[in-house]
């Protein structure tokens, strides 16, 4: 066993170390030795972890760390494991499901790894990870195999408790710890000014009268409160980072009040005549220092408090309509199918389709475009979006956690909580500044303590006060946060910091045609047949045979023939088969027909017309997509296809050009085609007839040649370039959108966005950057003079969190960017 657990006194409890009171009786025999406990808990917590073979647990938890009894388990868990319940805090995919929880009672990294080896042995969960910072939980299991009260109960049993994490819990407890914070605010301001009486008088004489000792114990009286409830969180958090190993940032301030305060006790109880007290001091630092603290988490508070906003959109309640009656319903109780009337001026409060109806819908939350969107029949509408005039009926197709508001929302909370490459180069740095903060501090007072004590005391004090990791520490989580809260309310989704550190180095973008420069929304502009044959014939027969598929050559031949009012459905289909990337193949009213491309015809031993393949090269040099039409082994028509230009497709080729950026087309049309679609642009490299499955490899290629890769595509076909690209951009809807595969999701498909999401990128890289160089200058500047005896423990205090202030709103100024006219 541990050193710590071994050798603990006998009147100790083995598991949380606290002392076991009179007449209580809990043994245990572990481990070949008998162990004793504090209560039941602790005695069945230890039990459990060593039947599960985890009694490593005991060897990683820090030495001398009191865990405390575990907490109560939660009561009633089966009501999470119904599906209703599980809607609103679950993400579900089939049985396969994600949850965040709420832990009690982790304390240490000990407590992590306790946690996540503990959870794989129970059946059917397939990740879990531990956030130690936020004491959440994320959990992936499958549902089919264990439930989710199976798991809570599996953390009961090691000693944690678990709930669902609810943001608004959440949001309490945040207010909860400001208040607290506010308290010990207002008793440190309390004693401060008290203690400012007692300054004055010894200050104006009376230091060297008979009332100088009485005056010393009533600053000690003021103090002594002060330091144990006013200042308890720099001692806490100094202690809880020892105990992890770590140095952190509360430790030199705890160090700092603890010594000036044990000086000052010691020249009060000797009743010495030689030396000061600074009990002053201590109540003048802690105060300014809480003050600081609580400005800090106000500010950061307020810089990333994007994702509050987001969820104060999601409305609580929705009308149903149920017979022909209006029912308001708590938005929960909402399932797929319903049907729900928005009333003008109300949010949407699920995603849906609109059945009747015509209004305006401002989505402004989801796309930053203020022009409210006009909607009708058959029109998509999203949670958290305004109805503005007339009223919709709506029918539900994703409630909760599974509407694009929910997804939004995830994504920046993970963004916000991620880590970039350059903040974990900070955090390794952070306990290293600390302890040379402290061999700093101790430099000071060894080589002033010859000349004066006191002055070497203040000296010391003052340089540890003064130092602050705290502004490089928050340098990077607090310009993530901010750019990815700005990201969301502008429709530019970002999965992690790590995306934005890349996307402002990336110099090639790769952009997919159909879909992404195009508007993707192809229409038939010509036919032509062979000789012979009858044109609306092999119209109809196409149409039919299309009418299978999901392409959007496919969907444009079906809208041509219903634009000539043929009877296509009344022809026979059989034998259906699509070749990605190549064409399809039926049997048609009992004759064979092949539609794809001229390769495609070929390979399956069908004779090109010369005639028909001419006038295919005149327009495809036109820009437009050519389908070859083969009826029973012979060619007999092409169909020209078109796609306009996006609107804003040429400004952003345009402007990365000026920027410098090397860009791809790539594309599986034929190459005069896509190369018609450069020229319209501007001109650019140009990839074509490329198979879905080997775009991955051409972006794999422009890495080889040392090229930082941005793939810009559709999200869906285009997903192994996506996730193969150093960056994957997805144009989508933000509810079709395949989020899984790109690290960034532009909503409603504009462009305009990927050069928004470029600056965004720098401008966070660059934020980072100063923050980092800010922080470093103040210490560089501040300690040295602090070194010099030049500045008093009271200035240092007032300066430190000043340092904090300045990077959390140099951060906050990102959200800046877009108003400008570049944005």
């Amino acid at each position: 066993m541990t050193t710590q657990h071994s050798d603990r006194a006998s009147g100790d409890c083995f598991h949380c170390g606290s002392p076991i009171a009179a007449g209580a009786d809990y043994r245990a025999r572990l481990d070949g030795a008998e162990r004793r406990f504090c209560c039941f808990g602790c005695q069945s917590v230890c039990a459990a972890i060593f039947e599960a073979g985890l009694q490593g647990y005991y060897r990683r938890t820090p030495e001398g760390a009191l865990l405390a009894p575990p907490p109560e388990p939660p009561k009633d868990v089966e009501i999470y494991d119904f599906d209703e319940v599980q809607q609103e805090f679950a993400t579900c995919s089939g049985e396969i499901r994600d949850i965040h929880l709420l832990v009690e009672g982790i304390h240490c990294a000990a407590c992590v790894w306790l946690i996540e080896r503990g959870l794989q042995r129970v059946p059917g969960v397939q990740s879990a990870n531990v956030n130690l910072a936020a004491k959440r939980l994320h959990l992936r299991w499958d549902n089919r195999r264990s439930k989710l009260s199976d798991v809570i109960r599996a953390l009961a049993k090691i000693g944690y408790s678990a709930v669902p994490y609810d943001p608004e819990s959440a949001e309490g407890a945040i207010k909860k710890a400001n208040r607290a914070m506010l308290y010990r605010v207002f008793f440190a301001g309390f004693a401060m000014m008290n203690m400012m009486w007692i300054s004055i008088a010894l200050y104006s004489g009376a230091d060297k009268d008979e009332f100088r000792d009485f005056f010393h114990w009533m600053g000690m009286a003021l103090a002594t409160p002060t330091l144990l409830y006013a200042a308890y969180p720099f001692y806490r958090g100094a202690f809880g980072g020892l105990r992890g190993g770590r140095l952190t940032m509360d430790l030199p301030i705890a160090i700092g009040l603890g010594v000036t305060y044990a000086y000052s006790v010691y020249i009060t109880a000797t009743a010495s005549k030689i030396g000061e007290v600074y009990f002053d001091t201590v109540t003048n630092l802690t105060f300014v220092i809480l003050v600081g603290r609580y400005l800090e988490g106000m500010f950061r508070h307020q810089a990333v408090s994007a994702t509050k906003r987001l969820m104060e959109l999601q409305p609580r309640v929705a009308i149903v309509m149920r017979d022909g009656q209006e029912q308001m319903t708590p938005i929960r109780g909402v399932k797929p199918g319903d049907r729900v009337l928005i009333k003008p001026g109300y949010k949407v409060p699920v995603d849906g389709v609109v059945l009747e109806g015509h209004s305006s819908v401002d989505e402004s939350m989801l796309s930053g475009e203020s022009a409210p969107v006009s909607k009708s029949a058959d029109a998509q509408v999203s949670a958290g979006t305004v109805n503005t005039s007339g009223a919709l009926l709506v029918e539900v197709r994703a409630t909760l956690q599974n509407t694009a508001l929910a997804k939004i929302i995830r994504l920046v909370e993970e963004a916000q909580s991620s880590k970039a490459p350059i903040q974990r180069l900070a955090d390794t740095i952070v306990p290293w500044f600390v302890l040379v903060t402290l061999v700093c501090a101790a430099l000071t007072f060894f080589i002033w303590n010859s000349d004066n004590f006191e002055l070497a005391l203040m000296a010391a004090t003052s340089v540890l006060i003064i130092t602050c990791p705290c502004a490089l520490g928050m340098a990077t989580p607090m310009s993530i946060a901010v750019a990815s809260g700005l990201g969301a309310k502008h429709g530019i989704l970002v999965k992690n910091g790590l995306v934005l550190e890349t996307l402002s180095r990336v110099n090639h973008f790769v952009f997919d045609k159909t879909g992404t420069l195009t508007e993707g929304k192809m229409s038939v502009a010509q036919l032509h047949v062979a000789p012979g044959v009858v044109l609306r014939d092999i119209l109809r027969s196409a149409a039919a045979v299309e009418r299978y598929s999901e392409h959007s050559v496919a969907k444009a031949v079906v809208m041509e023939a219903e634009a000539q009012q043929l009877d296509y459905r009344d022809v026979p289909v059989q034998g259906f088969q699509a070749t990605a990337g190549l064409g399809v193949e039926a049997t048609a009213a009992g004759r064979a027909m092949l539609l794809g491309s001229a390769g495609w015809l070929a390979r399956r031993g069908v004779a090109v017309d010369t005639e028909l393949q001419s006038r295919a090269h005149e327009l495809e040099a036109q820009a437009m997509s050519c389908m070859h039409v083969a009826l029973d082994g012979v060619h007999v028509a092409v169909f020209a296809l078109a796609d306009k230009l996006r609107g804003d497709a040429r400004q952003l080729v345009s402007e990365l050009r000026g920027a410098g950026i090397a860009m791809t087309l790539l594309s599986g049309d034929r190459r005069p085609v896509a190369e018609a679609i450069a020229r319209q642009l501007g001109g650019m490299e140009v990839i074509a007839e490329v198979l879905p499955q080997d775009k991955d490899s051409v972006v794999q290629q422009l890495q080889r040649r040392g090229a930082v890769v941005a793939m810009v595509g559709d999200g869906v076909n285009d997903a192994p370039a996506l996730i193969r690209a150093d960056v994957g951009i997805a144009l989508g809807s933000g509810t079709d959108v395949s989020v899984e595969s790109a690290d960034i999701v532009l909503m409603h498909n504009e462009l305009d966005k990927v050069r928004l999401a470029t600056l965004l990128s720098r401008r966070t890289l660059r934020t980072i950057k100063q923050n980092i160089g800010l922080s470093f200058a103040y210490n560089a500047i501040m300690v040295p003079l602090a070194m010099m005896a030049m500045v008093t423990p009271l200035v240092a205090a007032v300066t430190m969190p000043v340092s904090s202030l300045v990077v959390i709103g140099n951060a906050a100024r990102i959200r800046n960017l877009f108003r400008s006219g570049k944005g």
